[in-house]
């Protein structure tokens, strides 16, 4: 939950619309931030009636000019859900189309493992040219290792509390998710060294009740929680030192294309090892934390296009399964 109190004549609204859509299992911070501008909108242009209109519409968009098309494509979608919600609770209101979704997808990058490796060192090595108990560097080693280790989203691991964290079980409880669905991540041995010394030189610092379960398990020197900007901050200053060139205006590298690549290189792994990549598949799903299968599979066309290798390996192992078109007609002509 954003800290803001709706105010508007929608408010009631747009407080059941949100209920709704968390009993659906929908994260909400997002939709709780769009719902945020179009209320002030509202309580500017005095608006009486809870009742949507494509002038009120089109006034909003007008004030819209620096936006990117796909944060545009986020808010009219909202927008579009709340005016049919609104016209179900009784409230005829205008229901805007969706433009056409002209930005390109998000390609995500994957990187190497000498790259990963490059990345540990450098941030290893990050140190501070003054003295600011504030910074977030304290960190940023253990949790760029947790990403690439885990899998884990950006805001998961910065939300994360010392009794989520059990490394005499290995394990992580991961409790605010994008589904809202918790999840248990299982942890191995180097990752929980990484865990055990980050937390061993934490809690030398003078703060106090450091080491409660409630207390968050990613801080600054002088206390306070990371969120996904200091990550991102830090991670770019990496990148810069190891070599890695960062293009920004969301063409990555991203923090997030930690957990892409954490996927990639664990289906390189499996099949590695012997296992069939769809069979793996449900597996790491689930350790993702994704819904469905569909939000894994993209998983099996990355590694596919980077790696052709492993795929060709794939299915030398899995050729048992679904036998050649050439042996099923020798089959039938005897």
């Amino acid at each position: 939950m954003i800290n803001y109190t709706f105010n508007s004549v929608f408010a009631p609204f747009m407080q059941s619309f949100l209920r709704l859509k968390n009993t659906m299992g929908f994260g909400t911070v997002k939709i709780e931030y769009i719902f945020k501008e179009f209320d002030l909108f509202f309580i500017r242009e005095n608006i009486k009636e809870p009742v949507l209109t494509k002038a009120m519409i089109s006034k909003w968009r007008s004030g819209k000019v620096n936006e990117s098309e796909r944060t545009l494509y986020d808010k009219w979608s909202i927008i579009s859900q709340f005016a049919r919600y609104m016209c179900h609770m009784g409230y005829p209101c205008y229901v805007p189309r969706l433009p056409k979704r002209n930005f390109d997808a998000y390609i995500p990058y994957v990187f190497t493992h000498k790259q990963m490796q490059e990345i540990f060192y450098v941030s290893d090595a990050l140190t501070m040219k003054y003295k600011n108990m504030s910074s977030k560097m304290f960190s940023i080693p253990a949790i760029l290792r947790l990403l690439y280790g885990t899998g884990m989203r950006v805001g998961e691991a910065v939300s994360l509390k010392n009794g989520d964290v059990n490394l005499n079980n290995n394990t992580i409880l991961i409790r605010k998710t994008k589904n809202q669905q918790q999840r248990l991540i299982p942890l191995n041995t180097s990752l929980r060294q990484v865990l055990l010394q980050y937390i061993e030189y934490r809690n030398r610092l003078p703060l106090a009740n450091v080491s409660d379960d409630e207390f968050f398990f990613f801080i600054s020197p002088s206390g306070f929680s990371l969120n996904k900007s200091n990550v991102y901050n830090w991670f770019k200053k990496v990148l810069k030192q190891c070599g890695i060139p960062h293009l920004g205006g969301n063409h990555g590298p991203r923090t997030h294309d930690l957990r892409h690549t954490c996927a990639v290189h664990s289906l390189m792994g499996q099949v590695k090892a012997g296992a069939d990549i769809y069979c793996v598949l449900p597996v790491l799903s689930i350790f993702l934390g994704h819904k469905t299968l569909i939000g894994t599979e993209r998983y099996v066309r990355l590694t596919q296009e980077m790696f052709p290798d492993i795929i060709e390996m794939e299915q030398s192992i899995s050729s048992y399964i679904f036998p050649s078109i050439s042996k099923i007609v020798r089959t039938n002509e005897k």
